[in-house]
């Protein structure tokens, strides 16, 4: 009895020393967890894992964003209104964000080179053990299956090797420390600048903003990448020239910029403030690009795939003869594989288009269209909603088309081959044509439409605004919901269709197209619009007219007609006086 209460004492007294030794670890394991992933402490404002804020010397960020403005202290200091500690909030979040990342990083770095070594090391022991007339760990399992996987991890080495040659003589080619010889300034490649809120291009883009936050994904994301890489850099050094006792952060990025040779790859060059006033750091980065892979190879019949080519029209008659007699030599002569729909809106001159149809039928011998009258107010949308919907003949290609475009058989092959049901839907961009009385001076001096139709920055300009003609099948157009018909008038309607094709899962292609023209015409924008389909309106009407040159030829049309009249008046009397001299010369000869 004696023993087992000794024994059960014993045994208490164990556990209780168990548990606390477990407790006491517990505890310092979650200290060790906490000290690990606290980032380190910084007033500044950090870098996102996108495009982070900036920090506070730069001006381009808004109110309440970052410390600064400009002097006194910020919105993030205790007396600060209560707003001020969510931003600090959000900081010291995208700080253990970014620290957990950089860990990350370097875990799976760690683990890599753990794997290359361990099987550096195999290699050895193998070697090794063959040298001294052993037998190996493979030729114990069998000579063959080791002679196999000595023969692939050997043909993986030399790939890798082989690659990272290639990538190394791609940053060689590159313009990262050494310039090349340049035949004119038009060869020139230029930088973009960008700071950590801001891209600064001389390629606008749609967008026409010399300066603008990053809106495509692709872009926002690798100089998110770039950033947090010479950060990790920065405060992980591996030499020591690198070596430094100052921790950086986000705001300690001034500016960078890149550029990217499409044959070679991208470069960047970062700038941070360094320890001292005036020290900086800068960091070079170089992304290679890959040596050429093949993707598919596919043979494509465009023989039986028709084009159901819809165009909507309200009046505006003597156009619509002119888009016939382009349609009857492109679509009837050349082509073959084309039907007409046209959706006419109201009664008037309704006689005439019917009239220039059965006359191209009977002349051309051309039977495939359709004529839909809706006897409502015209809408671009609802009349290219009603064509397409009215086509029973199964799952057809459409074109949306308007009664002023001017089209190629190049085009029509470009409209089959761009798109795909169920994959991809082809949205060109058309050339516009410049007013051809200011192009060619007056209107006896314009030329046929089609010696018009050269594409040069005086005669037009790719119109990257505008979506609405557009290439898809008939399916992808149904199940994407079609055209929001509740939009009336001139505008609006394309740009909602576009917006639900870059939503779903379909490729939407996007490119210039050699052969889509946009004839020039006089713009009538209606009082009735509201203020944005206006303002739309009008913006299309003034880029319609000429370039920004010719816009300013027209503008200093009196200083430039008085210059040359100043010009002239020298002139004559140089004139005068060489006549008279002349006259002089001769009488003295006489004489």
């Amino acid at each position: 009895m004696l023993h087992a209460t000794m024994l059960r004492r014993g045994l208490l007294s164990w556990v209780s020393r168990v548990g606390g030794v477990l407790v006491l670890l517990c505890c310092s394991l979650s200290l060790l967890y906490v000290m690990t992933c606290s980032p380190p402490l910084s007033v500044d404002p950090p870098l996102s894992l996108a495009l982070p804020r900036s920090g506070p010397n730069h001006a381009s960020l808004g109110p309440g964003t970052g410390r600064g403005g400009g002097g006194g202290g910020g919105n993030a200091q205790s007396g600060g209104p209560p707003g001020s500690y969510q931003v600090l909030l959000q900081e010291r979040e995208e700080q253990h964000r970014l620290h957990i990342s950089s860990l990350k990083k370097q875990i799976s770095q760690l683990k890599e080179a753990l794997q290359e070594s361990s099987q550096q090391l195999k290699g050895v022991q193998e070697s090794l053990k063959r040298a001294s007339g052993g037998p190996s760990e493979g030729q114990e399992a069998g000579a063959g299956s080791q002679g196999g996987f000595l023969g692939e991890n050997q043909g993986a080495k030399s790939q890798q090797a082989d690659l990272q040659d290639f990538l190394r003589s791609q940053a060689a080619k590159a313009e990262v420390s050494v310039g090349v010889r340049l035949p004119s300034e038009y060869a020139v490649l230029p930088f973009e600048s960008f700071t950590l809120q801001k891209v600064y291009q001389l390629e606008m883009g749609l967008t026409r903003h010399p300066e603008e936050k990053p809106v495509r994904r692709d872009k926002r994301e690798a100089l998110g990448e770039v950033l947090e890489t010479a950060l990790h850099s920065l405060n992980t050094p591996t030499g020591e020239k690198e070596r430094t006792s100052k921790v950086y952060t986000p705001s300690d990025f001034l500016e960078g910029i890149t550029r990217t040779e499409k044959d070679k790859g991208t470069l960047y060059e970062l700038t941070f403030r360094g320890e001292a006033a005036q020290e900086f750091r800068r960091l070079v980065f170089f992304r290679p690009f890959g040596p050429l892979m093949k993707v598919s190879n596919e043979q494509v019949d465009t023989s039986n795939v028709p084009i159901n080519i819809i165009v909507p029209l309200s009046k505006r008659t003597d156009k619509f003869k002119h888009f016939m007699t382009n349609f009857r030599e492109v679509c009837v002569r050349q082509d073959g594989r084309v039907h007409l729909t046209v959706v006419y809106f109201g009664t008037e001159q309704m006689s005439e288009v019917r009239s220039t149809l059965e006359n191209t039928s009977r002349e051309a011998n051309f039977k495939n269209f359709t004529l839909l009258q809706l006897d409502e107010e015209f809408s671009r949308g609802r009349g290219l909603d009603v064509g397409a919907r009215a086509w029973k003949g199964g799952n057809v290609l459409l074109f949306f088309c308007d009664v002023d475009i001017y089209f190629t058989a190049d085009f029509l092959n470009s409209c089959r081959l761009n798109t795909q049901p169920g994959k991809k839907v082809f949205y060109p961009v058309l050339f516009s044509q410049y007013n051809p009385t200011l192009i060619y001076g007056s209107p006896e001096h314009i030329p046929p439409v089609e010696q018009q139709l050269a594409i040069k920055k005086d005669t037009g300009f790719w119109r990257d605004f505008g979506f609405g003609m557009t290439c898809q099948y008939r399916s992808d157009f149904i199940n994407i919901g079609g055209f929001d018909i509740d939009i009336k008038g001139w505008g609006g309607e394309d740009v909602h269709l576009y917006r639900k094709y870059l939503h779903s899962n379909l490729l939407v292609v996007r490119a210039p197209s050699r052969g889509l023209f946009h004839l020039w015409h006089e713009k009538h924008c209606a009082d009735e619009l509201p203020p944005d389909q206006y303002r739309m309106c009008m913006q299309s009407k003034a880029m319609n007219e000429a370039s920004h040159g010719q816009l300013g030829m027209l503008f200093f049309r009196q200083e430039i007609e008085a210059h040359l009249r100043k010009q002239k008046k020298p002139q004559k009397d140089m004139r005068m006086e060489k006549m008279a001299g002349l006259l002089i010369t001769e009488m003295t000869a006489k004489r």
